[in-house]
């Protein structure tokens, strides 16, 4: 799952950063939630061109869901947001 931060990416990593139960990495595989932020991790080697056309903004967070509780990690993502 992806959604972006319209502040860009000081927002975005203010919510990253405020996340307690995602695991922050881009290992796949992983049985717990992780998030990433795509444009200075997984895909921080692109142009800003080429960061558009994959529809990647400086505000795009990735989840992985794992086997936390749903409503945990409800309540993890609304408590982040709630920072910015």
């Amino acid at each position: 799952m992806a959604f972006e931060i319209k502040g860009g990416r000081g927002d975005a990593k203010k919510v990253l950063e405020s996340l307690r139960l995602f695991w922050h990495a881009p290992n796949i595989g992983e049985s717990r939630s992780l998030v990433i932020h795509p444009a200075t991790t997984t895909h921080g080697q692109l142009t800003k061109e080429e960061l558009v056309k994959a529809g990647i903004t400086q505000g795009t967070l990735r989840l992985s869901i794992g086997r936390e509780d749903p409503l945990d990690l409800i309540e993890d993502l609304h408590q982040a947001l709630a920072t910015i």
